[in-house]
C-alpha cells in the first residue's frame, strides 16, 4: 500500500526520460561549464556606430526602401499585414468598404473647385455670381452628405463592432471627401456593393 510501484514504466515515461539512469542523465547535460558573466556581457556588446558606416547606411536605406515597397503594395491590394497603422483593423476595413460602395458628393468638390477657378476668370458679373452661388450650394450639400454619412456609419459600426470612436467616424468622412481613384488603400468594392 505505501511501497513503491512495481509496474514497468510506460512508453511515454521512457521517452520523457523518467526511467533513465543517473549516469545517462549526466551524460546528456550541456557538456560545458556555464560561462562567466563578463564573458556573456562581452559577447552581447555591439558598437553604437558600426565600423563600416557606408555599408550600414546602405543597409538601412535598403530596409526602409523594402518597407515602403511593401506598404505601397499593401495600399494597392489592401493587405492587412503591411498597411499603415491608421488603416489597420476590421472596423477600418468596414468603413473603407462602406464609403467606397456609396456615391459621395464630396468626391466632386475638388473638380467643382477647379471649374470655379476657371470660370472666375470671366468678366461677366452674372456668370461669376451664378458660379459662386452654385459653389456654395455644393459646399452645403457636401456638409449635409458628410453628416448623414457619419450618422449612418455610427449606426452600422455600433451594430457590428460596438461603440465606434471618433477617429473611425472622421476616417470615413475624410475618405468620402477624396476622389475615388486617388483613395489609399485603393477601393476593393464596386459602387453599390455594401459590406455585410
Amino acid at each position: 500500500m505505501f511501497g513503491r510501484n512495481k509496474e514497468a514504466p510506460s512508453a511515454q515515461e521512457v521517452v520523457d526520460g523518467a526511467s533513465r539512469t543517473p549516469e545517462a542523465q549526466r551524460a546528456q547535460g550541456k557538456g560545458a561549464p556555464t560561462p562567466k558573466r563578463s564573458v556573456q556581457e562581452a559577447a552581447r556588446k555591439r558598437p553604437l556606430v558600426p565600423n563600416d558606416r557606408k555599408a550600414a547606411r546602405e543597409q538601412s536605406r535598403a530596409g526602409v526602401r523594402d518597407d515602403r515597397a511593401r506598404m505601397r503594395q499593401a495600399l494597392d491590394t489592401d493587405d492587412e499585414r503591411y498597411l499603415p497603422l491608421r488603416d489597420k483593423g476590421p472596423s477600418r476595413r468596414y468603413i473603407r468598404q462602406f464609403v467606397d460602395a456609396r456615391v459621395n458628393i464630396g468626391e466632386f468638390l475638388m473638380i467643382a473647385a477647379l471649374v470655379f477657378v476657371i470660370l472666375s476668370f470671366f468678366q461677366s458679373l452674372a456668370v461669376q455670381s451664378a458660379v459662386l452661388m452654385a459653389f456654395w450650394v455644393l459646399i452645403v450639400a457636401v456638409i449635409v452628405d458628410c453628416v448623414l454619412l457619419r450618422r449612418k456609419l455610427k449606426r452600422k459600426l455600433t451594430e457590428k463592432f460596438g461603440a465606434p470612436n471618433q477617429g473611425d467616424l472622421w476616417y470615413g468622412v475624410t475618405r468620402a471627401l477624396q476622389l475615388r481613384r486617388l483613395r489609399l488603400p485603393k477601393p476593393q468594392v464596386r459602387r453599390g456593393q455594401y459590406p455585410s
